[in-house]
């Protein structure tokens, strides 16, 4: 009985959640944008990578959109998973936080519905952009079933990210500092992964940097779905990272929220 109140509290907070997101019409406006723009322009500006037989053959795929895809996903995941500490915090400066405290409802609940809210909002995102990757001539060579797996992926790191922000979130004074901090993690971690280069084609202290990297593990599992089809003996071990990683980030974000309001 007491699991079901507990899902219940979990639902409630996500719904809130995502009730929030969509009365914002110009943050929906830019998850159509920012894509369009990322796929459009960078896409068309690298096309002439794949010319060259030596590097389509680095990239996996004569068409640099197909290998870009997965590593544009992964990005929106990022930068939208990096900033959802953000919802805590306003809530905080709010009041709101106080009044959810003081009602009868499960601790865990909140950071929780807060972190599938923001695993939804990215495979929405995710949506969008292999939408506009299929009108511009992307073609997923595993179809509906691995683009279904593409979105379950973005939204499992999209979570991963906002668990991170949310543990910050809780022990940060300020937006200011989460901020600070989030935009200090994204570009590291974009500019040492291979969401927009292969690994092959780095230098060795960065392929070591590289194949750690936890945005790597996502983008190399989508990218063999989307390229090269189910090898599963390629998939297993990123997919099994990813999961460890996020169950671990989740229970330091709970921990860390619990610690806040004590």
């Amino acid at each position: 009985m007491k699991s079901a109140f507990f899902f219940t509290d979990i639902y409630w907070v996500f719904w809130r959640e995502i009730k929030k997101f969509t009365q914002q019409r110009a943050r929906i406006l830019m998850l159509v944008i920012q894509p369009l723009v990322w796929l459009v322009l960078m896409g068309n500006s690298m096309s002439g990578l794949t010319r060259n037989p030596m590097a389509a053959k680095m990239l996996g795929t004569g068409n640099y959109l197909t290998f870009m895809t997965p590593g544009i996903m992964i990005m929106t995941a990022l930068f939208g998973g990096v900033f959802g500490g953000t919802s805590i915090m306003w809530d905080r400066r709010l009041g709101f936080l106080n009044k959810m405290l003081a009602a009868p409802i499960h601790r865990a609940a909140i950071p929780l519905g807060k972190l599938l809210s923001i695993g939804l909002q990215t495979i929405m995102q995710a949506l969008i952009i292999a939408c506009i990757s299929l009108l511009l001539g992307v073609r997923f060579i595993t179809g509906i079933p691995g683009v279904i797996f593409l979105l379950l992926i973005a939204g499992l790191f999209g979570m991963i990210m906002a668990s991170i922000s949310l543990a910050l979130a809780a022990n940060l004074k300020s937006i200011e500092s989460l901020m600070a901090i989030s935009n200090f993690l994204t570009m590291p971690l974009m500019l040492t992964s291979n969401a927009m280069f292969p690994i092959s084609a780095m230098p060795s202290w960065l392929k070591v940097i590289a194949n750690v990297n936890p945005l790597s593990y996502a983008v190399s599992a989508m990218r063999t779905i989307a390229t090269n089809g189910w090898y599963f003996n390629q998939i297993w071990l990123p997919v099994v990272m990813l999961i460890t990683i996020a169950l671990i980030t989740i229970s330091v974000s709970i921990k860390m929220f619990y610690r806040s309001i004590s």
